[in-house]
Formats: C-alpha cells, structure tokens, sequence
C-alpha cells in the first residue's frame, strides 16, 4: 500500500501545476459567462448566451473558424500524410530529413505569423518579389489588405507550420505497420497504390483518428498565427473565434460576453474529443 500511493505523490505536483493553469481559469470562465464571479453583484444570467446568437460578429467569426479549421487540418492530413510516407522510406540521412520535415512546428504561431507577414507584405514581401520578377503579376498584390487573400494567406500559413503535428502521429503508425503485410501484399502481386489501400490505409485508421481529432483541436484555438499576421481584419475576414474572444475580454472589458464565447467553443471541442475519448478507454479496456 506503500509503494502504491508513492506512486501518487510523484504525480501530485504536475496534476496540482495542471490544476492552477488549467483547472481554475475553466472555472472561472465557466462562472464568469453567467455573471456569477468577479463582478459588483452577482447574479445568475443566460444574458450573454442569448445575444451570441444574434451576433453578427460572433457568427461570422464561427463560420470563419468551421471554415479555417476544415481547410488546414484537411491539408495537415494530406501533407502530414505525403511526408510521413517519404520519411518511412529508406533514405540517406533520413534523421536529417525528420528534422527539417519537423522544424516548422518547433516555431511559435506568433513567430510563424510575422515571418508570413513580412513575406506577404504588399512591397518588401518576397512574395510579391518573386512574383513581380518572373513575370506572374505586373503589379505588387495586396495578400493581407484583400479579404479573401488575407485569409487564404493565413490558412497556407498555418497549413505550413502545422502539419508536422499530424505527420509525427501518422509517422508513427506507420512504423508499427509489420512489415511482413507488404511482403504477403507483394507475393500477390498488389501494386504500390494497392498496397497503400489495402495495407497502410486500414491499419492507419486509428492513428488518423487520433490525428484528425487532436489537429481539430489544437486548430480551433490557434490564436498566434491569425492575430500576428492580420489581427482578425481587414473587416472580419480573418477573425476566429479565439481571437474574438480575446477582443472582448482584454480590449473591450466584456468579461462575461468574452467567457460565453470561449464556453460555446470548449463545449463543442469535448463533443469533437469524444471519439478519441472512447479509442483510448477501448484500448486501456
């Protein structure tokens, strides 16, 4: 009985660290969008729920968030999933390659976010350079002045500094696939796609999974990379719901319309966990 809860006081520290940055302010955000803490006179109200459903603002910044999100995790799972396959291969200095397959996820949004806006600038971008010198456009385009190039120009950025996060997940089944499956797969005389529909897909299926719900995850409150690199605008156009949230809170000094906001967002991000959820008690089981 000893040994068994020494085991829990190795653990005590990180789950109270865990505890004070994460558990509280939940709470206190969970109190907050109902009027019930930091306030003058409390008072139980479902006010600030109510109006988000005929905020224009809030709206627009849900569907841009469904829309972000859709576009670069699809794009992580394709890209992760095209890297991972050349990484599993046999290559010359293949721990060379993982390295620099891995260094764009290494770099913070936020640093990630003005390295694209430098590159995107309307003048000095090296976008526009490559651009205006080959001949492809005859005059300097506005990447982050446009609406609709401003947020196609924040989900390429994402799409590149965040796809090694899904790679390493996908990288990693596909080292556990037995090698003797393609070997059976080759002796019947299936070709490389086939080998890679019947063989690699279907023993991916729980590794993309995995992938797919944690990227929708770790996407859905990117805030970094969009407010460095546009701040939400021009308009709009490039605001999510994160960076919405951050407006009301810490500009507006909306508390109570701030906390509703990130509530709704941690509310439909547990129903989208669930199925990772469940793949993990499976397992454990």
């Amino acid at each position: 009985m000893r040994d068994y809860y020494k085991g829990y006081l190795f653990i005590l520290p990180a789950f109270l660290l865990l505890l004070i940055i994460l558990g509280f302010p939940a709470v206190a955000a969970f109190l907050q969008s109902f009027n019930l803490m930091w306030v003058a006179t409390p008072s139980f109200t479902l006010g600030s729920y109510k109006a988000l459903a005929s905020d224009p603002e809030f709206l627009t910044s849900l569907m841009n968030t469904v829309i972000f999100v859709t576009v670069v995790v699809s794009s992580h799972l394709v890209i992760g999933l095209g890297v991972a396959l050349l990484l599993n291969m046999d290559l010359r200095f293949k721990w060379l390659w993982r390295v620099v397959a891995i260094l764009p996820w290494t770099m913070p949004d936020v640093i990630g976010g003005l390295v694209w806006r430098f590159m995107f600038d309307t003048l000095p971008g090296i976008v526009n350079s490559v651009l205006l010198r080959t001949g492809i456009s005859a005059e300097p385009i506005d990447w982050l002045g446009n609406p609709t190039l401003a947020f196609l120009s924040v989900m390429l950025a994402e799409s590149w500094r965040g796809y090694a996060y899904p790679m390493l997940i996908l990288l990693a089944g596909l080292q556990a696939i037995p090698r003797q499956q393609y070997e059976a797969a080759e002796l019947d005389g299936c070709s490389a796609w086939q080998k890679f529909i019947y063989v690699t897909l279907p023993n991916l299926k729980h590794m993309i999974i995995i992938a797919l719900v944690l990227d929708v995850i770790w996407e859905s409150r990117l805030f970094g990379m969009v407010y460095s690199m546009t701040g939400g605008g021009p308009g709009y156009s490039t605001q999510i719901l994160t960076l919405l949230s951050y407006k009301q809170y810490f500009q507006f000094f909306n508390v109570s319309y701030g906390a509703s906001m990130a509530v709704v967002l941690a509310t439909v991000l547990f129903f989208i966990s669930l199925p990772y959820l469940r793949m993990s008690m499976r397992q454990q089981l």
